[in-house]
């Protein structure tokens, strides 16, 4: 009777810590996939707003809206390295982001890619869609970020009550008047 009672008795210890020891690597290795998909949506969205930064820069320039030191040629080489670096950034969101921050992200590219070709004249448009163009590039940021928020179960949100859609902060109407800075 004693040898049963010791024999279940590390049975049950064995078991026990099996089963705990499984469960602090499978914390482990949850914790270090949400620190990769923090690090690849991070990636993601900087990279999204270094190609409208270039973008505003090649645009401002080519409607003279704003002088700048870099030539257009060289605007549009770096614009497309950025471009690649924001392809590059998007394919760990395919491999590492869920289905709705994939969505999101295609949502986002396609977004991106009209601020892009208005900026190089591959489309045209009016300062006023050029506008457009960034406020819906930046609801898609919001939006990207929503489902980042909801994949990495980080609570609230960037939208909504507490947080009102927010307009471009732009300088003033500086064409019209006929100047430039």
């Amino acid at each position: 009777m004693t040898i049963a009672a010791v024999l279940l008795g590390s049975v049950s210890t064995h078991l026990t810590t099996y089963a705990m020891e499984r469960q602090r690597k499978r914390h482990e290795l949850v914790t270090r996939w949400d620190s990769k998909k923090l690090e690849a949506y991070e990636g993601y969205v900087d990279s999204v707003r270094a190609c409208i930064f270039l973008a505003v820069q090649l645009f401002e320039h080519r409607e003279g809206l704003r002088a700048c030191e870099m030539s257009e040629p060289d605007m549009l080489v770096e614009m497309a390295a950025a471009g690649r670096l924001r392809g590059r950034a998007f394919e760990r969101i395919m491999l590492l982001g869920g289905d709705d921050v994939v969505e999101a992200g295609h949502d986002l590219n396609a977004l991106a890619l009209k601020v892009d070709w208005q900026a190089n004249g591959r489309i045209g448009g009016t300062l006023e869609e050029w506008r457009e163009r960034h406020r819906a590039v930046f609801r898609g940021i919001n939006d990207f970020h929503e489902a980042a928020r909801s994949d990495l179960g980080v609570d609230g949100g960037v939208t909504g009550e507490k947080h009102p859609e927010r307009d471009l902060l732009l300088p003033p109407a500086q064409r019209e008047a006929g100047g430039g800075s």
